[in-house]
């Protein structure tokens, strides 16, 4: 098989949670060691920085990553889902895996695979470790899927663990109560390994404190320590917290005296994350004159934040492009957004993708009006047509939306 016809079978042949959803969802690290073992357990050979958390968590590991290239190491970076190719989940100093790589990876492995039913998810994780012990990287960040507890990055031993926050998310999975999802996202807490928190509340609070307390784990809560931040190409009002996770995180790896990071790394790490790390769709302007902004952000802890921020923009009117999956809370998610905006609804081209239909009509007993499109794309044209030179395009709902459009 060439790429495309490798891809083609890695997506139909195996469970994708990012196409086929729960069906996809493992509940245990069974199928996940089984194969670690198989590939002579790479994931004990590597140095990692493990990222857990309902929001940030793409951005935060992309962050820690530029500033460990600007310190002059070798960095992978392992993240979930990717917009535009396969080969984004898994990079060496922002470059992406080569195609020849996961054609042979899939070529050498398939027996093992299908024998074994292993999921999209599961086989990724094995070639992104199997990758970066070849290519003999000095440390890897690892973005955790989902949860944590159960992901299949969670059978590495990382030198620091990071949970960025916790919000109501994959519900369905990890518990309908932020008290749950934080148990399930400090399942990453390991035995005498320091864990960085980034924000936190007084029920999960308490959750992260007797979950370390139980590993012997020194914890840090970075919004308490870290008071000035230093600035970011990442404009999202929300990167102010991953900022201070990702300074809070270089704090305790200088404890550790193994990897020397200076502040002018920090800095230069956050100015130049999209340079170093290839990272899109948060807070993204990709036009202006009107203004458009894609953003990633997919459930009401993190739009809360995005939504303030598009009524804080100076505008005459604003246009709304949205499209979401179908297992979106529709209840909890659509109230979150502006009546007074023009919308264009449409559904992002996966199968998971929720009909546009449905959307626009769910939307319209929440007071939000609009058209609805056959796709993102006619969505968006649409909206740059109907704009004038003064008003805002917000481009969201969904990863599989941005990614249609970045």
């Amino acid at each position: 098989m060439n790429y495309q016809e490798t891809l083609r079978w890695m997506f139909t042949q195996l469970p994708m949670y990012q196409y086929q959803g729960a069906s996809a969802y493992k509940k245990d690290l069974t199928n996940t060691i089984l194969l670690a073992n198989y590939l002579g357990n790479p994931e004990k050979k590597l140095k990692t920085i493990h990222v857990a958390g309902t929001n940030g968590k793409g951005s935060t590991s992309s962050m820690i990553a530029s500033v460990l290239q600007e310190a002059g190491y070798k960095v992978g970076l392992y993240t979930s889902p990717h917009l535009k190719d396969f080969r984004e989940r898994i990079k060496i100093n922002g470059q992406e895996i080569e195609e020849t790589f996961v054609v042979d990876f899939i070529k050498n492995h398939q027996f093992f695979f299908e024998q074994n039913s292993l999921s999209f998810f599961e086989m990724t994780v094995g070639l992104a470790f199997d990758y970066f012990v070849k290519e003999e990287i000095d440390i890897a960040i690892i973005e955790v899927g989902m949860g944590g507890r159960l992901d299949s990055t969670n059978i590495i031993t990382p030198l620091v663990s990071v949970i960025t926050n916790i919000g109501l998310d994959h519900t369905q999975f990890l518990g309908n109560t932020l008290k749950a999802i934080a148990g399930e996202k400090a399942g990453i807490i390991k035995p005498n390994i320091p864990v960085v928190i980034g924000e936190y509340t007084v029920e999960t609070k308490e959750v992260f404190l007797n979950k370390a307390e139980e590993c012997k784990s020194n914890i840090y809560f970075a919004s308490d320590l870290i008071q000035e931040i230093y600035p970011s190409i990442l404009l999202g009002d929300y990167q102010v917290q991953n900022i201070k996770t990702v300074m809070q995180t270089f704090e305790v790896l200088k404890l550790q005296n193994e990897f020397v990071v200076s502040e002018q790394n920090i800095k230069d790490g956050l100015m130049n994350v999209v340079k170093n790390t290839g990272l899109l769709g948060r807070w993204q302007q990709i036009k202006t004159n009107p203004k458009v902004i894609c953003d990633t952000a997919h459930n009401s802890h993190g739009l809360k934040i995005v939504i303030n921020q598009i009524l804080n923009e100076k505008f005459e009117k604003l246009h709304i492009v949205l499209g979401v999956v179908n297992d979106k809370d529709l209840n909890d998610f659509l109230p979150l957004f502006p009546k007074e905006a023009t919308y264009y609804f449409c559904r992002p081209n996966i199968p998971r993708g929720l009909d546009g239909t449905i959307l626009q009509q769910k939307a319209f007993e929440f007071g939000l009006k609009g058209n609805l499109y056959n796709s993102v794309s006619e969505a968006y044209q649409s909206a740059l047509e109907k704009a004038s030179g003064n008003d805002f395009i917000y481009i969201g709902g969904s990863t599989f939306v941005v990614a249609e459009i970045v």
